[in-house]
């Protein structure tokens, strides 16, 4: 449990939030959100002691232990990984330490003999017999094979530290665990694994997340960080999307009676209820929905940027045809082989691969910005492309100003150029901001006011939800299922890739595999997990 009472923050004379009274309890876990620089992080870090209020106070239940998702991938490189995970329990860690270096001592005394035994019993009560063989599941449990268990951290990859840094926090099942991101850099069968064990978690939870299924898998509450507020909500994300989303349509509908909004907003929850009660979802297991009061569904005053795309002309029958495509890097190493697919009208594809750059490789090439190391490509007569690079660095290597910025990528005047601007949510003076300035998720918005300028009916888009927050994410997902060209794009985001592609196409050093399928029949087929296998294990 988790008590937060008057706190607190401010930096010089910006005050992110006054005057939080919240209670986290045990079985929850809490799914925080809100706009990049609300102070997502910034709470954790308060919470776990990290960063010092400006006021106020945080304290835990009675002999309580917090776990916290380390952010610092370097600091362990002196150990070995099995270490690594053990060391997140501090308690147990220092046991084992003090009582090897007593044990190891030549001139062993009574006194010695007393404190070892004292130590003994601790290290039984907190289970230190299975701490090895627990540490040793986690890691294999997130994709840490056994052979690196005893390697040093520095020898491992960067992927695979956030793997380990994450078992180092689920280690020892802490009474209050915080995890800032914790799906960053995790493939597909790794997220299911985190989400399954979070469900089963009994203890109190704290997670920052822009992935919106899992959000919506693990939580039973959202805490919304908006203009200077904390407030608490039940339900996961998507209930607090939509609910939010429903009490500004009625506050907008000046008409509508109290009686008839109150039966809107009963009804909602009745249904959303009904729902999850379907799905394995934590939500549905705690049954808070039930509870919910309708006075506590109030609209958000977060904005959501106006994304937006149209086609300036209908496909025709004829959109890309790809053959015998084959990618290699420049040492060798085969990213895909032996491609060949037709795009259809109205497919929205996605490309999943093991290997992210091949993902990156096929769209570079299909863009002409990549030879290809063999087989070729050809566009219908009729398709206009719009392209989302996953590296867009090369595009703001200049001081120019927003509007002259976007002005390179299509004609018209100042006001038509600030009016796609605005719909990405620079207003007034920040159009005059310099382009080689901007945050990464300003620059992602500026890329995408260049896309929407293209009026194209093929958008091809490379991990389109790096930088951006949970607004701009959901924004352009709702616009995609909507959109009427095609669409081919490369994702981690689980909930973006089911509700927008009706294509899956995986790219394998050994060919494709190819399906007309949901990404949720996908992942959990498993004559196409053994597929999966061959194809890549082949050759």
């Amino acid at each position: 449990m988790i008590t937060v009472q008057n706190l607190a923050i401010q930096f010089g004379k910006r005050v992110l939030y006054k005057d939080v009274n919240l209670k986290f309890t045990n079985g929850n876990i809490y799914g925080v959100i809100g706009a990049n620089g609300a102070g997502k992080s910034t709470f954790l870090k308060a919470i776990s002691g990290e960063l010092e209020a400006t006021k106020g106070s945080v304290t835990l239940g009675p002999g309580e232990r917090l776990s916290v998702l380390s952010q610092d991938h370097f600091k362990w490189d002196n150990f070995t990984v099995l270490n690594t995970v053990l060391m997140g329990h501090t308690v147990l860690w220092d046991i084992m330490n003090e009582r090897d270096a007593l044990y190891a001592k030549t001139d062993f005394t009574d006194e010695d003999g007393m404190r070892v035994s004292e130590l003994e019993e601790k290290f039984a009560e907190l289970d230190g017999w299975n701490a090895e063989s627990d540490a040793a599941a986690l890691l294999s449990g997130l994709g840490i094979k056994e052979d690196l268990h005893y390697k040093l951290m520095g020898e491992l990859s960067g992927k695979e530290k956030v793997r380990v840094m994450l078992a180092q926090a689920l280690f020892g099942n802490p009474d209050n665990l915080l995890l800032d991101e914790p799906t960053n850099d995790l493939d597909m069968e790794t997220v299911t694994w985190l989400e399954e064990y979070l469900s089963n978690y009994e203890n109190t939870v704290l997670v920052v997340s822009h992935d919106r299924h899992f959000l919506d898998s693990v939580c039973t509450h959202t805490v919304d960080i908006d203009f200077g507020k904390v407030n608490l909500f039940a339900g996961n994300y998507s209930f607090w999307y939509e609910s939010s989303q429903l009490a500004l349509r009625q506050a907008q509908n000046q008409k509508a009676k109290a009686e008839e909004k109150r039966k809107e907003l009963e009804e909602f929850i009745r249904r959303f209820s009904a729902n999850v009660a379907k799905s394995k979802q934590t939500t549905s297991r705690k049954k808070m929905l039930e509870k919910l009061n309708v006075d506590d569904i109030q609209p958000s005053s977060r904005k959501y940027p106006g994304i937006i795309f149209t086609m300036e002309r209908e496909p025709g029958n004829q959109i890309l045809e790809v053959s015998g495509l084959r990618a290699v890097t420049d040492d060798g190493e085969v990213l895909f082989n032996d491609v060949n697919f037709n795009v259809e009208k109205g497919d929205k594809i996605v490309f999943l691969s093991r290997d992210p750059r091949a993902m990156t490789a096929l769209f570079e090439i299909i863009n002409g910005n990549r030879q290809a190391n063999a087989g070729k490509f050809s566009w219908g007569v009729t398709i206009t492309t719009a392209y989302l690079p996953v590296d867009n660095t090369s595009f703001f290597e200049n001081d120019l100003n927003l509007v002259d910025w976007l002005s390179q990528f299509g004609e018209g005047n100042e006001v038509y150029m600030k009016s796609f601007l605005g719909r990405m949510l620079f207003s007034g003076e920040e159009v005059l901001k310099k382009a080689n300035v901007l945050s990464g998720g300003e620059k992602m918005r500026c890329m995408i006011a260049r896309m929407q300028l293209r009026n194209a009916n093929c958008l091809i888009l490379d991990t389109p939800t790096n930088h951006l927050d949970l607004e701009s994410i959901q924004a352009f997902n709702n616009n995609l299922k909507l959109y009427k060209g095609n669409v081919l794009f490369a994702s981690h985001d689980h909930e973006f890739i089911q509700t927008v592609a009706n294509r899956i196409i995986e790219l394998t050093p050994n060919g494709i595999i190819d399906k007309m399928m949901e990404y949720d029949e996908y992942i959990s087929s498993e004559h196409i997990k053994e597929m999966r296998e061959r194809m890549y294990n082949k050759g």
